[in-house]
């Protein structure tokens, strides 16, 4: 405990039966995922397990959440694909080596705040893409066979399939109305495993994906030339995985911290995930990052701390070594029907409760984010996309509310009181609410509501004080930043700007304060 002084660091008592048997669920359903994504990319299979084993153990006891589950997830996966065919395996290693010092980089900086910036919108259509993602993963598990040569089951073999899954899921669905003692995803393997062991079942198991037996990570540096070649080869890749890695990892803490109603550690979790990857880079593991499904799984079982991590990363290291036999054995028909169960956990049904009560921009942005998890399995770009179409919109909207209060005082000079942000999308509309031509001598514009955002704004003044001043009359700026008055460089000698009311503030708020 005192080598881990953040192990059980969650606010409440550790359930110690609860977080060993969730870790014994979560490692059932993440080996024939993380096997499944090696093949996939081509890789050797253990390369997946390994991967499971070491992300799954860094994170769990180093991570910035409780809870979070980390293997060899197919979003990063994905991305190595290309480098495996062109260049090899030696250089995917290398890959997600740069990635894991990247991510690093990353969370020593502070980094990973920017993760608040994805709006719920987004997040929305990002849970809601990933569940049909998850969901239409489990109908390729009523296939023969693995790649091309893979066919439809027919026959006694689909019946026996979709039987064994109904039961599944009937144990998941209905045991937890009559006991919690254990986990119903682990109650639900474990009874779906008896029936085919004892009555002879023949049906789809984990050994038709691929063997799980195998040794230690063996410590491997990768055989490539240390040169700027090589770099210039692998460094785009480890760049992609690194922020995939981190969008996928990011998203799925707040998605956590949403159900568990505790915070974690964004920058703390990329130095971990980052650590890890680094480790699979010398270790033969195909790297990877935090896994939405067995992350649900895990909170589902009842876990909230980080034993049930270690528990599960430990057992796939066991299984690997000793344990192939037994869970070569294991029926797929149990793990579909817990990862369609997770699924439809994962949806967020309150989005359709609500929908009519959203602005019609975010249902928008919620179903093209989704669309796009769903149709391109691309986490990191639908989410990219989301978030910069929210921006837009939030710019659009924002630059509709510049509006000013018009007067003219006992002296005869004219006030503009501006409220609103003054930015790119606003400088349009501040600019049309000015009648140079009939406006008196004397003109005063009031920011005090108002803020100069970006340097669109400060070009905005600087075209009206020449316009003011071609017109030969005088306009004094009241409430400017210090950063504003500096740049102001066009005014010339016919502006007078109220210094003695000017509050402090910056034309570029940092991001830190959000």
């Amino acid at each position: 405990m005192k080598l881990f002084p953040n192990l059980f660091d969650f606010d409440q008592k550790v359930n110690y039966r609860t977080e060993v048997l969730a870790g014994f669920t979560v490692a059932m359903t993440m080996i024939p995922e993380s096997l499944s994504f090696a093949i996939l990319a081509g890789f050797p299979p253990l390369m997946g397990l390994y991967a499971a084993f070491i992300m799954g153990l860094v994170t769990a006891v180093f991570g910035g959440r409780p809870g979070m589950v980390s293997g060899g997830a197919g979003s990063t996966v994905i991305v190595l694909i290309a480098l495996m065919k062109l260049h090899g395996l030696e250089y995917v290693f290398a890959a997600v080596a740069i990635a894991g010092i990247l991510q690093i980089i990353i969370g020593v900086f502070k980094l990973g705040k920017f993760i608040r910036l994805v709006p719920q919108s987004v997040m929305y259509g990002f849970v809601n893409g990933l569940a049909v993602v998850i969901f239409m993963a489990q109908i390729h598990q009523f296939k023969m066979g693995e790649g091309v040569a893979a066919t439809w089951m027919t026959g006694t073999h689909l019946y026996t399939m979709v039987g064994l899954v109904l039961l599944t899921i009937a144990i998941v669905v209905f045991l937890p109305k009559v006991t919690k003692i254990i986990p119903p995803a682990l109650a639900a393997i474990m009874v779906v495993f008896a029936l085919v062991f004892f009555f002879h079942i023949d049906t789809k198991t984990v050994k038709d994906i691929a063997s799980v037996s195998g040794n230690l990570p063996p410590f491997h540096i990768p055989k490539v030339p240390f040169t700027l070649d090589t770099l210039w080869i692998v460094f785009p890749y480890g760049l992609i995985m690194s922020c995939v890695g981190l969008t996928e990892g990011l998203l799925t803490l707040n998605l956590v911290d949403e159900i568990t109603g505790n915070k974690g550690n964004a920058n703390k979790e990329c130095v971990a995930q980052g650590t890890a990857n680094l480790f699979n880079g010398f270790f033969f593991g195909m790297g990877g990052c935090p896994m939405i499904a067995q992350t649900l799984v895990n909170l589902s079982a009842g876990s909230r701390a980080r034993l049930s991590g270690i528990i599960a990363s430990l057992t796939i290291l066991l299984i690997i070594l000793v344990g192939a036999p037994v869970i070569g054995r294991l029926p797929m028909a149990a793990l579909t029907g817990v990862m369609i169960m997770v699924a439809v956990g994962t949806f967020e049904w309150i989005s359709f409760r609500i929908i009519n009560k959203m602005p019609k921009s975010d249902v928008i942005i919620g179903i093209m984010v989704a669309g796009i998890t769903i149709f391109l399995q691309n986490l990191a770009l639908a989410v990219l996309i989301g978030v910069i179409i929210s921006a837009l919109v939030f710019s659009w909207e924002s630059a509709k509310r510049i509006r000013a209060r018009k007067y003219v005082d006992k002296n005869g000079a004219k006030h503009y009181e501006i409220y609103g942000p003054l930015f790119f999308a606003s400088t349009t509309t501040f600019l049309e609410k000015f009648d140079i031509q009939n406006d008196p001598e004397e003109v005063v514009i009031d920011f005090k509501d108002s803020r100069v955002a970006d340097m669109s704004g400060i070009e905005a003044l600087n075209k009206l004080t020449e316009r003011y001043k071609n017109a030969g009359k005088k306009l004094h700026l009241k409430h400017l930043s210090k950063d504003c008055k500096v740049l102001l460089k066009n005014a010339g000698d016919i502006i007078d700007v109220n210094i003695m009311e000017d509050p402090t503030y910056n034309v570029a708020t940092s991001l830190s304060s959000i």
